[in-house]
Parts: structure tokens; C-alpha cells; sequence
């Protein structure tokens, strides 16, 4: 069965993306920050809180009050990615795993990327390639096979890569 591509505009993060994304940054019910990442991350890897002012180290992130940012987060996240795509459809998916480039990266890394101009060709086999450009941390390659501090970035672009070339293959490839 093929998953069917909708316009940009029609899609929203699907719930079960916002579980994933929940589970996968692991929950800090206060913010810390660590030698590989030294912006204090708290809740479900937010760094800013609910007034949208950056976490300070040890600030109180509560489950229900983390969960409410994740959501405002991934919602502002939206309306920006939403933006950056006009005229182009993707499966519920794809749409999925490059919110959750951005949750990770940003817009501004994703309006920078060439996975953008990509998608807007229509091109989604290299949108989904680009993916494993995104390998760095702090100047660090994480795809080294020696690296021991950011292994889980380049795991979490391989993931992501693996998930986008199936949604490219079960939408039938190009369109």
C-alpha cells in the first residue's frame, strides 16, 4: 500500500511523532548542561522555556509544563517549515521525521539545507541524501567510528535517512 503525498499545508505533526520525539530526547526534570552540549537542556531537550526565555542550569521543568513546550516548540517549528515549503506535498512521514531535523537543528539550519531546495524540485531521494550531511557536533564528525561524544547524532541521522527513503519508496518513489 502506498502512502499518499498531501499538500505542506494540510499536515500537522501527528501524535505519534510528538510521543517519538518525547521518548527519544528522554526527559531532565531540570535543566543541566554537559561537556558536549553546554546550553541547559531540560523537559524533552528544550532549551527555552515556556515565556520563550533560554533554560537556566537547575531551572524546574515538571512533565506537564515539558510536554506543553515540546508542543509549543514543535508548533512554531510548523508554521515556519510549513512556510519554507510552499507547493509541495509530503506523506504524513516524511513530514514527521523533518520536524524532527528541525527540532533537533532548527529552521535556520533547515532554510539553509539542501534538503529545502530539494523537496522543492520535487526531488525527495535527495532530500532524504542530504540528511546525512547533518553529522557534526561542536566541530566533532559523529559518523567517526573512533567518536565516543556525539555517536547518537550520526545514529539519529542514519534513523532518520532509513525512515526517509522508505516513505520516498512507499509513495512510489518520485511523483
Amino acid at each position: 500500500m502506498e502512502n499518499k503525498r498531501i499538500p505542506v499545508p494540510l499536515l500537522a505533526a501527528s501524535a505519534a511523532f510528538l510521543i517519538a520525539l518525547a521518548v527519544s530526547e528522554g526527559y531532565a526534570p531540570k535543566a543541566v548542561t554537559t561537556a558536549a552540549d553546554p546550553v541547559p537542556t531540560g523537559g524533552f531537550g528544550s532549551t527555552k522555556n515556556e515565556k520563550g526565555t533560554p533554560l537556566k542550569p537547575g531551572e524546574a521543568m515538571p512533565p506537564v509544563r515539558a510536554l506543553v513546550v515540546l508542543r509549543e516548540h514543535v508548533a512554531r517549528n510548523e508554521i515556519a517549515f510549513k512556510a519554507s515549503l510552499p507547493n509541495v506535498a509530503l506523506t504524513q512521514g516524511e513530514f514527521d521525521l523533518y520536524m524532527d531535523f528541525i527540532y533537533q537543528y532548527g529552521i535556520g539550519t533547515w532554510n539553509k539545507s539542501s534538503m529545502r531546495p530539494a523537496l522543492l524540485a520535487g526531488n525527495y531521494r535527495a532530500a532524504c541524501d542530504a540528511l546525512l550531511k547533518y553529522r557534526y557536533s561542536n566541530g566533532a564528525d559523529c559518523s567517526a567510528p573512533d567518536n565516543k561524544t556525539c555517536r547518537g547524532v550520526w545514529t539519529r541521522q542514519q534513523e532518520r535517512h532509513r525512515k526517509c527513503i522508505a516513505e520516498v519508496e512507499a509513495a512510489g518513489g518520485q511523483p
